[in-house]
C-alpha cells in the first residue's frame, strides 16, 4: 500500500480535564503528536482505503487549495502547499472561540451563562437602537456563542433581529461582540495570548498564522488591539490541523491540558436549547439550530447520513474546513476556493469531501461506531444464545431495578400490566417484587393506590430509576415534566411524592446502584444519570450527572451538578444546574440507561440503549445499545459492548443488576425490556 502524500501535487506537499483527556489521548493503539513536523503513515497502517480518499482529494481540488487528512496523529495524505496561507474567513469563529476556553479555565469568565454587560458595560451599542430594545441585558455569553444573540450578519455595529435565546441566526456580529468581551477580561491583544497559551504550543508559528487587524470596528478597544471571531484569521492547512488535534485530544497536547476538556465538549455539540430553535433564512443555513456548538458546526443530527454524528467542523467563506471526527481518531485540514457547484441543501457542498474520509476507515477497532475506544479491563463479552433468555410479564416495559434491604429486587413497569396474575388494568406505572436468581426468579406485583398511574406512552408518568437506600425505596419518575422524586418505607406498597420536579435537563434520570440496600457504595452520595433533554423522548448529544447526599435525597436544594475534572482529575461541583457539563459524549444518540458498580470489576456498568431502530414499534424490537465501564462515576468511559444491531431487540431500557453478579464481576445478567417483557440474559465479560 502507498503512503498518499502526492508529490505529483506538492512534496513537501474534535473540567473534564487531564486524567480523561489523557486516558483518551493514550487510548488510540498508534495514536502520536506532532513535533516540528507530523509524521507519516501508510494506507495500511491506518486502516484506510486510498481510493476514497483520493475521491475526497479530487473533490477539494475543484477548488484548487491545500490539505492535510490525518489518523492517530500521523498524516495519511496532503496536497498542495503546505505552508500557503490562506484566508480562513468563518472557520475563525471555532479558532478564536478557542479563547473563550481559556478565559473560562483561567476563571477570567465565571460562566458562559453571564450576561455579556458584565464583562464590557458598553456591549451592543451602536447603534442606539439595540439599547432601546431592552434585550441588551438579557445576552449571555452563551447567546454570543451559540448564534442565538439576535445580531445581524455582517461584521459591524448591527441591530438586534429578535429576543436573544428565540431563534438562530447566523452573525459575524454576535461573536464579534465575543471576542470583545474576552479582550477586556484579559486587557491584551487575543493574538498574543493565544500565540502565547495556544499556538505557540502547539507548533504554530507566526508564519504559519495570523490574525488581521479589526476591519469592520475601530482598531483597539481601551487601547488593546481589537479582533474579530466572526473572520480574520489566515493560516496554512498545517496550522489548521494541529488546532484539529488539539481538539481531537479534548484539549489536551502531549502531557499539557490546554483547555478545559468540558469546553471542548460543549463546542463540539448541541446545547440544551439550542434544538429545534427556528432558523433564520433556513434557505441558506437549513436546520442548522440541530447541529450547532459553540461556533463549531457538527453532525449530531445525522443530517450526513453516512459520517458519524460525532463529527465537528469549523467551516468558512470558500470552504475552509478543520474537520476533527472523534470516533475515527481523524483530523482533517482543508483550504483554497468554493468547492462543490450546488450550495443548498447546506451541507451539500461539504459533503462529498467528508464523507468519503469518514467511509475510508476499513479498520474501526473493536467496538466500530462506539464513542469510546475499547475497554482494557474487558476484553471480550459472551452473549448466552438468544433462546435461553428468560422472559416474563409479557406486554410490559422500562424495569429499572435495585436491590432492597429485604434481599428481594425491586423494579417498574409501564405500559402494561406486569407479571402474572396481571393488573386488570393496564399501568403507565406500576410496580414489582422480583425473588429469586436470574434462571428461576419469581414475580410479583405490588399494587399501591399512591403510586399507580395510567396513561400511554408520554401522556403517562413512568419509572426510570430505582433506589434502595437504609430500607427507603427511591424511584425517578419521568413524564412529569421533566422529573419527579417519589419514595416508599413499606417496599412499593406506598408512595410520598415530593413537590419538586426536575424543570431544566434530566427528562430520563436513573439512579447509580450499588450492592444491597446500597452496601459498598463509594461515598454517602446518591448519583443520578440523565440524558440532557427536557424528554425521556428525546435524545440528547451529552448525559449529565447530579449527586446529593443520601439522607437528603428529598430535598431539590442539596443536590449538585457534575461540571467537569479539575487540573488533578478531580470532579467539580456545582449547585447551579446551568452550569452542568457532559459526564458522557454521544452525538445524537444519548437515550434511556441504567448504570450500576461491579464490585468484583471496580468499575461502573453503564447500559445505554441506542435511540434508533429499523421497527417502527423502537428498539423493544429491533435495535442496539452499548456497555460502558468506569473506574469512577464521572470516567473516564471505555467501551466493553457495542453493537448497532443486537441479535436480539435491546428495549428501551437497560441495567446489570448487582444481586446478579458474580462475586468477581464476570458474569453478569441483563434485565431489558425487548420483546415488551421483562427479559434477562447472562453475559459473561473476559
Amino acid at each position: 500500500m502507498r503512503n498518499l502524500t502526492d508529490s505529483r501535487l506538492y512534496w513537501p506537499v474534535v473540567s473534564l480535564l487531564f486524567m480523561w483527556a489523557s486516558a483518551w489521548g493514550q487510548a488510540h493503539e498508534g495514536s502520536t503528536w506532532p513535533g516540528a513536523t507530523w509524521e507519516l503513515a501508510t494506507l495500511a497502517q491506518m486502516g484506510m482505503d486510498g481510493t476514497l480518499l483520493e475521491k475526497a482529494r479530487d473533490y477539494a481540488l475543484t477548488g484548487d487549495g491545500s490539505g492535510l487528512i490525518a489518523r492517530h496523529g500521523r498524516v495519511v495524505m496532503r496536497w498542495g502547499d503546505q505552508k500557503q496561507t490562506y484566508d480562513l474567513k468563518s472557520s475563525t469563529k471555532a479558532i478564536g472561540v478557542t479563547a473563550v476556553g481559556l478565559a473560562l479555565n483561567d476563571g477570567k469568565i465565571r460562566s458562559l451563562h453571564d450576561p455579556a454587560t458584565k464583562y464590557y458595560p458598553a456591549f451592543g451599542v451602536p447603534p442606539e437602537s439595540n439599547r432601546d430594545k431592552g434585550w441588551l441585558g438579557q445576552i449571555t455569553l452563551f447567546h454570543l456563542a451559540t448564534q442565538t444573540a439576535g445580531f445581524d450578519k455582517n461584521g459591524g455595529y448591527t441591530e438586534l433581529l429578535f429576543e436573544p435565546g428565540t431563534k438562530w441566526s447566523y452573525s459575524d456580529g454576535g461573536p464579534n461582540w465575543l471576542a470583545e468581551c474576552v479582550t477586556l477580561v484579559y486587557g491584551r491583544d487575543l493574538q498574543d495570548l493565544m500565540f502565547e497559551r495556544v499556538f505557540g504550543p502547539i507548533g504554530i508559528g507566526r508564519n504559519d498564522l495570523r490574525w488581521r487587524s479589526n476591519a469592520y470596528r475601530p482598531k483597539e478597544i481601551e487601547g488593546v488591539a481589537r479582533r474579530e471571531f466572526g473572520s480574520g484569521i489566515h493560516a496554512n492547512v498545517d496550522a489548521m490541523a494541529r488546532i484539529g488535534h488539539l481538539y481531537l485530544r479534548q484539549g489536551r497536547w502531549r502531557d499539557r491540558q490546554i483547555l478545559p476538556s468540558s469546553f471542548v465538549d460543549m463546542a463540539r455539540t448541541v446545547p440544551y436549547g439550542l434544538r429545534r430553535l427556528p432558523v433564520l433564512k433556513p434557505e441558506d443555513y437549513g436546520n442548522a439550530s440541530d447541529h450547532y456548538g459553540l461556533l463549531w458546526w457538527n453532525n449530531a443530527d445525522g443530517t450526513m447520513t453516512n459520517v458519524p454524528r460525532d463529527a465537528y467542523w469549523s467551516w468558512g467563506l470558500y470552504d475552509s474546513l478543520i474537520v476533527v471526527i472523534p470516533s475515527l481518531d481523524i483530523v482533517v485540514a482543508r483550504a483554497g476556493k468554493s468547492i462543490g457547484a450546488t450550495r443548498n441543501p447546506h451541507y451539500a457542498p461539504i459533503e462529498p469531501f467528508i464523507e468519503p474520509i469518514a467511509q475510508s476507515v476499513t479498520n474501526r477497532g473493536r467496538w466500530p461506531g462506539a464513542p469510546y475506544p475499547a475497554s482494557p479491563v474487558i476484553n471480550d463479552v459472551e452473549w448466552a444464545p438468544a433462546e435461553s433468555i428468560v422472559r416474563a410479564a409479557d406486554g410490559s416495559d422500562n424495569w429499572p431495578i435495585t436491590w432492597a434491604d429485604d434481599g428481594d429486587l425491586y423494579t417498574a413497569y409501564g405500559d402494561g400490566w406486569g407479571f402474572e396474575p396481571k393488573t386488570e388494568e393496564k399501568l403507565s406505572l406500576g410496580f414489582a417484587r422480583v425473588s429469586g436468581g436470574p434462571a428461576d426468579f419469581t414475580g410479583r406485583n405490588v399494587r399501591s393506590e399512591s403510586g399507580e398511574r395510567i396513561g400511554q406512552g408520554a401522556a403517562g408518568a413512568k419509572a426510570s430509576g430505582m433506589l434502595c437506600v437504609d430500607g427507603i425505596l427511591y424511584m425517578l419518575v419521568r413524564n412529569t415534566g421533566n422529573a419527579r422524586i417519589a419514595w416508599s418505607d413499606d417496599h412499593a406498597q406506598t408512595w410520598y411524592w415530593c413537590d419538586w420536579r426536575f424543570e431544566a435537563s434530566f427528562g430520563a434520570p436513573t439512579f447509580l446502584n450499588f450492592g444491597k440496600d446500597y452496601a459498598g457504595a463509594r461515598d454517602d452520595y446518591v448519583y443520578v444519570y440523565s440524558t440532557d433533554s427536557d424528554s425521556a423522548y428525546k435524545p440528547s448529544d451529552c448525559m449529565v450527572l447530579a449527586r446529593v447526599p443520601k439522607d437528603k435525597l428529598r430535598k431539590r436544594g442539596a443536590y449538585e451538578f457534575f461540571k467537569g475534572l479539575d487540573a488533578a482529575g478531580q470532579p467539580l461541583w456545582t449547585d447551579d444546574i446551568r452550569e452542568r457539563r457532559a459526564v458522557f459524549v454521544n452525538p445524537g444518540a444519548c437515550y434511556r440507561s441504567g448504570i450500576s458498580y461491579s464490585a468484583g470489576l471496580d468499575r461502573y456498568l453503564w447500559c445505554q440503549i441506542l435511540p434508533f431502530s429499523t421497527d417502527e414499534r423502537g428498539p423493544r424490537f429491533q435495535g442496539g445499545f452499548g456497555i460502558y465501564e468506569a473506574p469512577e462515576p464521572w470516567g473516564p468511559w471505555r467501551t466493553a459492548f457495542y453493537t448497532g444491531t443486537w441479535d436480539v431487540g435491546p428495549g428501551e431500557t437497560a441495567s446489570l443488576p448487582t444481586k446478579w453478579m458474580s462475586p468477581d464481576g464476570r458474569t453478569c445478567h441483563l434485565v431489558f425490556s425487548g420483546d415488551d417483557s421483562f427479559s434477562v440474559r447472562k453475559v459473561r465479560f473476559r
